[in-house]
C-alpha cells in the first residue's frame, strides 16, 4: 500500500471511528461515582503531621481503597484512612497510613517537587471544576516532600513544573505514617457555587512495589483521569477575599565575566500581580520579570542534524499552561504550535522581559488562556536583538463527556521578522468507557502560519489514534508539516515532511512469583519529504522488557534504523557525513536497579553499526542516598563513534549533590562538563521556604573552559541573592 494511500485511509478510519465513539458515547449511562463528605473546620488545626484535633475526628473517614498493582481490585497490605475538613477560606486533607513496620517505608526525598513516585507517598488530585478533563495533582512522601502538578493531556500526562501555595507535614509513628495538608482556596481555580468537586487518592507501598486506590480502582486506567474520580461532597461556599496577590522580588547579583574583568553589582527588583476576577479566572501581571531561581538546563548531546528540545521552567509561563497544550499527536518529535521558550531566550541569550500580562480561566465548558509579552531591545557579542512585542490566545470548548475542540493563535516574532502570525484548530475525542471500561483518544488538527519571509506551503496537519491500556496500548501518528511552516513562537524539528509512526505495547502480567509484567513493543517510524524521496525509518523492538517483582527492570531492544542524507551532514567537529543513503542495525542492552533502594540506577548500552561505521552510546545514571540528610545523583553519557569519515569521541557527566534539611530548606549543587564545549559548570542553590508565602534562594554559578595550552580559564561568575513574598488580600 502506498503511503499516501495510508494516509487517506487513516483519516477514513479516524472519521468513521469517531462518528461511531460519538454516538456510542452520547446514548451510554453515566457511572456511579463513590462519594465522601467534607467535614467541618471549626478551629485552627496545627500543621504538625498528626490527626489528633477534634475536627479531624469528627470529619467522615474514607477507607475503602483497593489495590491496582500487583492485583487490580485486591486488598491492600494495610489501611489508609482519608478525611478532609474545610471552611469558606481553606481546606485540609489528613491521611493516617497504616503500616506495622514503619522503619521500613522507602523514603529518600525531602525537597519541593523532588520524584517521589518510587517513595512511599500519597497523591490525589482535585476536578474543581468538575469538567473530567482538568485538575489539580498533589502528593507528599513519608519525609514531607512536596509534589503539585497540572492534569495535562485530559489525564494521560502531567505538568510538574507547576507551582502552587501549600502546605503539608507528616509524622511517622509506631502505627505508620500520616500526613495533613493545608490548601488555600486562593491558590487553586474553581466553578462557583459548586459544593462538589471530583476527587481521589491514591497510596504507593514502594517495598511491596503496591498501589492502592480509592475510585477508578483500574490497571487501564490512571488517578489522573477526573472523569472517573469519586466526589468529594458537602464543601462550603468558598471565598478567596479581594483575590489579589502581589509578588515583590529583591534580586542582589555580582557578577563577573572573565578571569581578568571586573565584579559588576546590580540591585534590581520586580513585580508579578494577579488578580482573581472571577473563582474560576485569573489575570496575571509581570514587570522586569525576573527568572534568577530558575535551575539550569541539562546539557545533552547531538547526534542527529535537528535541534534539541529542552522544557520550560519558568513560572510565568507555567501557570495555566495545559490550558495552553494544542492538538493530540503533536509534541517535540512533529510540532509544538506554542513553545514558551521562544519568549525571552534566544540561542542561549536571555532576553530581558520588559512586561507580560496573561489571562486563563474557564467560563462554564470553556477554558481560554492568552498572553502578551513585550522584550527589551538586547546587545549580544554576536548579535543585537530587537525589542519585539508577541501574543498568544487559546480557547478549548469541552463536549461530550470528556472531549474538547479549540482554536489557537498567535502573533509576534522574537527576531523582530515582520508580519508573523500562527492560527489552528484541533479536535480530541476522548472516552475511558470504550467497550465498557477501555481508553480510546482519537485526535486531528491543522494549522497555518503567515510571515513575510514565508513564501511556499505554511501549512500543518496531521490525527492520531490511540488505545492506551494496561495489557494492550496501540497508536497510529500521522502528521504532515509545509516546506514553508515555521511559527515564530512555535517549535518546529523538520519541515517539509510526512511523518508516520505506528507500534503497539503488549503487556501480559504472568503468574510467575518474580516477575511483574512483560512489555513486548513494536513501534515503527517513517519520516519523507514532501512528494520527494524519504528521510529517516526506524523500526523499534523489545522482545525483552521485563519488570521483576523485586523492582529491578530488564531489556534488550533490536531497531533497525536509516537516513538518507540529501546534504552532508556535520555530526561532531571536523566528522562530516556525506550526502548518502545508509541504513545500520542497532542494539540495546539495559538494567535498572530498583528505586526502593539506597543506591539505585539505570545503565544503557546502545551498540552496533551506524552509517557506515559503528557507534558505541553508553548512558548511566545513578542514585545514592546514604543518609536521610544526604543524596547523590549522577549521570554520564559516552558516544564514541568510528566512521570512514573520522572518528569521535564525546563524554558528559554530571553530579548533583542535594541536603535534605527539611522539606522547607533545600541545598543543592549541581556540576556538569562535556568534552564537545570543554566547559565545566557548577549550580550551587540554596532554597529557603520560611513561609508558604515567602521564600529565599541564594544561588552560584560558575562556567570555566578547560583551554588545552592554557588550563582552566573562567568565563562567568555569579553569586545572587533573591528574596519574594506573596501579599495575599
Amino acid at each position: 500500500m502506498k503511503l499516501k494511500s495510508l494516509c487517506y485511509n487513516g483519516f477514513s478510519v479516524f472519521f468513521i471511528g469517531v462518528t461511531f465513539l460519538f454516538i456510542n458515547q452520547t446514548f451510554a449511562q453515566s457511572d456511579q461515582r463513590p462519594t465522601i463528605a467534607s467535614g467541618e473546620l471549626t478551629e485552627k488545626i496545627d500543621l504538625d503531621g498528626a490527626l489528633d484535633e477534634a475536627d479531624w475526628k469528627n470529619a467522615p473517614v474514607l477507607s475503602d481503597l483497593l489495590t491496582t498493582v500487583p492485583i487490580e481490585k485486591g486488598k491492600p497490605s494495610f489501611p489508609t484512612l482519608v478525611r478532609v475538613i474545610a471552611d469558606e477560606r481553606m481546606i485540609y486533607i489528613g491521611i493516617d497510613c497504616k503500616d506495622s513496620k514503619p522503619e521500613r517505608i522507602v523514603k529518600f526525598s525531602k525537597i519541593r517537587d523532588a520524584d517521589i513516585e518510587e517513595e512511599d507517598h500519597i497523591r490525589l488530585v482535585l476536578d474543581p471544576f468538575m469538567d473530567g478533563q482538568s485538575g489539580f495533582v498533589f502528593a507528599v512522601n513519608a519525609y514531607g516532600a512536596r509534589y503539585d502538578a497540572l492534569v495535562s493531556n485530559r489525564g494521560e500526562s502531567e505538568n510538574e513544573d507547576w507551582d502552587a501555595v501549600w502546605n503539608a507535614r507528616t509524622l511517622i509513628y509506631d502505627g505508620g505514617w500520616s500526613v495533613e495538608i493545608e490548601l488555600p482556596i486562593q491558590s487553586i481555580t474553581y466553578k462557583k457555587g459548586l459544593t462538589e468537586w471530583g476527587f481521589n487518592i491514591e497510596r504507593r507501598i514502594q517495598r511491596n512495589l503496591e498501589t492502592i486506590r480509592w475510585a477508578n480502582v483500574q490497571r487501564d486506567q490512571w488517578l489522573t483521569q477526573t472523569s472517573r474520580a469519586g466526589i468529594l461532597t458537602n464543601l462550603p461556599e468558598f471565598n478567596y477575599g479581594l483575590g489579589l496577590n502581589i509578588r515583590p522580588s529583591l534580586v542582589t547579583e555580582l557578577n563577573k565575566a572573565g578571569e581578568d574583568e571586573p565584579t559588576d553589582f546590580n540591585f534590581d527588583g520586580s513585580l508579578d500581580v494577579n488578580q482573581r476576577l472571577s473563582p474560576n479566572v485569573l489575570a496575571t501581571l509581570t514587570v522586569n520579570t525576573d527568572f534568577a531561581e530558575t535551575e539550569v538546563d541539562t546539557r545533552q548531546t547531538n547526534l542527529t542534524r535537528f535541534p534539541l528540545f529542552f522544557p520550560e521552567k519558568r513560572t510565568f509561563f507555567l501557570e495555566g499552561s495545559d490550558i495552553f497544550e494544542f492538538g493530540f499527536g503533536t509534541g517535540r518529535s512533529t510540532v509544538l504550535p506554542f513553545f514558551s521558550r521562544r519568549i525571552g531566550l534566544i540561542d542561549n541569550n536571555e532576553i530581558p522581559i520588559i512586561a507580560g500580562v496573561k489571562m486563563n480561566g474557564r467560563v462554564g465548558k470553556t477554558a481560554f488562556g492568552g498572553l502578551g509579552i513585550h522584550t527589551k531591545e538586547t546587545e549580544t557579542p554576536d548579535e543585537t536583538y530587537d525589542a519585539s512585542t508577541m501574543g498568544v490566545v487559546r480557547v478549548r470548548r469541552n463536549i461530550l463527556k470528556e472531549s474538547s475542540f479549540g482554536i489557537i493563535g498567535s502573533i509576534g516574532d522574537p527576531l523582530g521578522r515582520n508580519g508573523s502570525w500562527m492560527s489552528g484548530a484541533d479536535f480530541t475525542y476522548q472516552t475511558t468507557r470504550f467497550n465498557g471500561d477501555k481508553n480510546f483518544i482519537a485526535g486531528i488538527w491543522g494549522m497555518y502560519t503567515g510571515r513575510e519571509d514565508l513564501t511556499d506551503d505554511s501549512s500543518a496537519f496531521g490525527f492520531k489514534v490511540d488505545y492506551p491500556n494496561d495489557r494492550w496500548d496501540a497508536a497510529l501518528v500521522y502528521s504532515r508539516i509545509g516546506e514553508d511552516f515555521d511559527p515564530s513562537l512555535g517549535f518546529v524539528p523538520r519541515k517539509g515532511i510526512e511523518y508516520y509512526r505506528i507500534g503497539t505495547t503488549f503487556a501480559p502480567r504472568p503468574n510467575w512469583p518474580w516477575l511483574r509484567q512483560m512489555f513486548n513493543q513494536l513501534f515503527v517510524t517513517y519520516i519523507k519529504t514532501l512528494n520527494g524521496p524519504w528521510q529517516s525509518y526506524s523500526i523499534f523492538t523489545a522482545p525483552i522488557n521485563w519488570r521483576l517483582e523485586s523492582g529491578e527492570r530488564v531489556e534488550f531492544n533490536i531497531r533497525p534504523a536509516g537516513e538518507n542524507l540529501l546534504v552532508p551532514f556535520e555530526i561532531a567537529d571536523g566528522v562530516e557525513i556525506p550526502a548518502g543513503e545508509y541504513n545500520f542495525m542497532r542494539y540495546r542492552l539495559e538494567a535498572e536497579i530498583a528505586a526502593k533502594r539506597k543506591l539505585n540506577g539505570q545503565i544503557s548500552w546502545w551498540f552496533g553499526s551506524f552509517y557506515e561505521g559503528n557507534l558505541d552510546e553508553i548512558r548511566l545514571r545513578l542514585n545514592w542516598n546514604p543518609t536521610p540528610l544526604l543524596g547523590f545523583e549522577f549521570s554520564g553519557l559516552h558516544n564514541s563513534g568510528r566512521l570512514p569519515w573520522g572518528d569521535f569521541d564525546q563524554t558528559l557527566a554530571g553530579l548533583r549533590v542535594r541536603f535534605n534539611v527539611t522539606s522547607d530548606l533545600q541545598l543543592n549543587s549541581y556540576m556538569q562538563y562535556d568534552t564537545d564545549s570543554r566547559n565545566l559548570g557548577i549550580n550551587a542553590r540554596i532554597h529557603w521556604i520560611f513561609s508558604p508565602l515567602g521564600d529565599v534562594f541564594f544561588v552560584f554559578n560558575n562556567n570555566s573552559f578547560n583551554q588545552p595550552s592554557n588550563g582552566w580559564q573562567l568565563q562567568t561568575r555569579q553569586f545572587l541573592l533573591k528574596i519574594r513574598y506573596n501579599f495575599r488580600l
